[in-house]
């Protein structure tokens, strides 16, 4: 199993990416997915993160900025950044809740990250 995060790159302020994620491999279910990032000298924080059915949850600092969503048949989760900041410039990562074939528990799989540059 395997995430590959896909979009990342460099943009103005006021602009806007699409951060995607694939999972692939030997998988039985997907539960929650979700975006992380660390910015320079920063730890790691959640930016969005949606369940199975639907529901989604954000940091404060993206609400009403970024929407995250997900194609379960295609095991893709989105991340629609805009109205991009300076601050939100970090290495973004997936994550992902999954039940590999064959065993009976959900494990976290994380992306390679993807930087996220915006310019003032």
């Amino acid at each position: 199993v395997q995430l590959q995060a896909f979009g990342g790159g460099l943009v103005q302020a006021g602009g806007f990416l699409r951060l995607s994620c694939e999972a692939s491999g030997f998988i039985v279910s997907i539960n929650a997915m979700g975006w992380y990032r660390r910015a320079p000298g920063k730890q790691r924080e959640l930016v969005a993160r949606i369940t199975s059915g639907g529901d989604t949850n954000y940091a404060d600092s993206v609400k009403g900025r970024f929407t995250i969503s997900r194609d379960n048949a295609k095991n893709t989760v989105y991340l629609q950044m805009n109205s991009l900041k300076p601050e939100d410039t970090a290495v973004y990562y997936c994550n992902a809740q999954i039940k590999p074939t064959g065993l009976s528990n959900l494990y976290p799989y994380w992306g390679q990250g993807t930087l996220v540059t915006v310019s003032s």
